[in-house]
């Protein structure tokens, strides 16, 4: 069956998408408004005194040295700021791969984003936390003490996940916003296009297993911001936006959530001619 939505034009995509989508001129405008935010709601919480709480991803990731820019020309602390990284890729043996692998998100964190921010501003490094394979329930008990989720960012996978949420077309939408942090495989379509993107199609040596922030973490922060800005996005944003709600497409359930915003790009919101 085909689905009317994936040719929707640029109009009718934003005449009533179930979702709000911003459209800006391009892909450093998406990742510019992102560390805009960023940056911005951690100056408000500072200024009330109070702790900012962040689901981080690593990918995208162009939003970042924007972000590590703004925070060091406006000196911005983030000593009351923790991040929460989505997810992490494991080894067989579901141990975190090594920290100096290309692959690592743990590593591209600490070169990308925390070793360039200024000493004095940076947080410590236990307010880095990123979802632990041998302890899957910390990152659960750390968002509750912390007192929730201000914002998760992020992006949408082909396949429609968020984080490494791959689809489980066994669950209905409201079983499946209740999966918590955890171990699990990597779809073939998920290691097919993260391949392309990052070891140039290399799939054969792609990690097969994650460890990931849960859909229950991320449904349940108070804001959600995704950006969305390849050429195969056009399709995602569409589906997202229009789509049914079901765990066979874990971004349709965005749809319930109160507060949530995609941005994207002209690119995407247009079709080719």
């Amino acid at each position: 069956m085909r689905h009317d939505y994936y040719s929707y034009d640029r109009q009718k995509l934003l005449a009533a998408p179930k979702v709000p989508i911003e459209v800006l001129a391009d892909n450093a405008a998406v990742f510019q408004t992102m560390a805009r935010e960023m940056a911005d709601e951690i100056k408000q919480k500072n200024g009330l005194g109070k702790t900012t709480v962040f689901i981080c991803p690593v990918g995208p990731v162009g939003q970042y040295p924007y972000f590590v820019d703004i925070v060091n020309q406006e000196g911005i602390s983030l000593k009351d700021v923790w991040f929460l990284n989505m997810d992490e890729y494991l080894t067989d043996g579901k141990q975190w791969i090594d920290k100096s692998d290309t692959l690592s998100f743990r590593g591209f964190m600490d070169r990308v984003v925390y070793s360039k921010i200024k000493p004095e501003l940076v947080m410590p490094e236990s307010q880095r936390v990123f979802p632990d394979p041998n302890d899957p329930d910390n990152m659960a008990r750390t968002i509750e003490r912390l007192g929730g989720v201000d914002v998760c960012f992020g992006g949408i996978g082909i396949n429609g996940h968020l984080a490494f949420n791959e689809a489980q077309d066994e669950l209905t939408p409201e079983q499946f916003k209740q999966l918590h942090t955890r171990v699990l495989e990597i779809s073939p379509e998920t290691r097919t296009a993260n391949a392309i993107g990052d070891l140039n199609g290399a799939i054969d040596d792609m990690p097969r297993w994650c460890v990931t922030i849960g859909m229950n973490e991320i449904f349940n922060a108070r804001k959600v911001r995704l950006g969305v800005f390849r050429d195969w996005h056009r399709a995602v944003l569409r589906h997202t936006a229009y789509g049914e709600v079901s765990a066979h497409f874990p971004a349709t359930l965005m749809q319930t959530h109160p507060d949530v915003l995609i941005r994207t790009t002209e690119f995407v919101a247009k079709l080719p001619n």
